[in-house]
């Protein structure tokens, strides 16, 4: 892990601290809220020394890129991002090599980057893991040319994307994931030809492929058990399972760790694949859906995002010598 020691220092009688940053941006999607929503971060901003940071809100994750740029030539030395995985998506792809920090305010319902991280739903916990926390450079990765920092997948895995929708995830939470992932798995399985740094892996028929550069890439679930963001590499999983009773089967076994136990899965890692697919195949990134393709090509990006991490003392008691990802 890279962290910056100039980045904060301790200042006043009480050894309050201060943020070394002088120029801070906001990018929040308006749709999305928690605690005391955006009224509630201009407070905390104010209160720690940023009554006038560069504030940008928009209606769809789709406005963030110019957002983002538009900071970037306003001076931005921090960025917030305020909203759910697909803002947070939009942020990292436009920030990709800048070295400008990104401090994600989990304002969504999976909300997987700040989960893997340890960012916690609490907007002043949260500004201040990005004011004075520890930064900390992560791998990306790119299917066909679209970034994604936690993960990304083609068949099942994207159609349960597909299915919780926005309107369903407000109303049911995490719960629209379950609800969506029991819907499709009766889905009929494509063949496939995968390739791993240039050699075949795979060939035959596959019902969901999936990538991960965290280990936590759904609703809770840990996919790719010691997966390090920081690694160089990125975590594959190629799903075979075709009847109800074989996904029950494996989603048991994901379910407790043990995913490349189940004879209906294979997994690698690498840095570059390239997937065939028989017929167009719809994919996410980071949970946002693609338009379907028949071609996917996967390639890492070592070390490319910078983002804001808690600080040893910023860590709640349970996470406490735990290892940082």
């Amino acid at each position: 892990m890279t962290t910056d020691q100039a980045e904060t220092t301790r200042v006043g009688q009480k050894g309050a601290r201060r943020s070394a940053v002088t120029t801070v941006a906001v990018i929040a999607h308006s749709a999305k809220t928690f605690g005391g929503g955006l009224s509630e971060l201009r407070q905390v901003l104010e209160s720690s020394g940023f009554p006038q940071p560069l504030w940008y809100e928009v209606a769809k994750s789709s406005q963030v890129p110019e957002c983002a740029r538009e900071a970037v030539r306003a001076g931005a030395e921090l960025v917030f991002i305020w909203g759910g995985d697909g803002t947070v998506r939009r942020c990292v792809e436009s920030l990709v090599d800048s070295g400008i920090p990104i401090a994600v305010l989990p304002a969504g319902t999976g909300n997987l980057l700040a989960r893997n991280v340890g960012i916690p739903q609490d907007v002043q916990k949260a500004v201040a893991i990005g004011l004075y926390g520890d930064r900390h450079e992560i791998d990306t990765a790119t299917v066909n040319g679209k970034h994604f920092a936690i993960m990304a997948g083609a068949g099942f895995d994207a159609l349960i994307m597909r299915d919780a929708n926005d309107g369903l995830k407000e109303r049911a939470g995490r719960v629209a994931y379950v609800w969506s992932g029991a819907r499709n798995l009766g889905q009929r399985p494509v063949k496939a030809k995968i390739d791993l740094e240039g050699r075949r892996f795979y060939k035959g028929p596959i019902t969901c492929v999936l990538f991960g550069n965290m280990s936590e890439v759904l609703g809770g679930i840990e996919v790719f058990e010691g997966s390090s963001p920081d690694d160089g590499l990125i975590e594959m999983g190629v799903v075979s399972a075709r009847s109800r009773t074989q996904w029950m089967r494996t989603l048991a076994r994901v379910a407790v760790g043990r995913a490349e136990s189940s004879p209906f899965v294979a997994t690698t890692r690498g840095t570059d694949m390239r997937i065939t697919f028989d017929k167009a195949v719809v994919y996410e990134v980071d949970g946002s859906e693609q338009k379907p393709a028949r071609k996917l090509r996967v390639k890492v990006r070592p070390r490319s995002t910078t983002i804001c991490v808690p600080a040893q003392d910023q860590l709640p008691d349970s996470a406490e010598g735990q290892e940082r990802p």
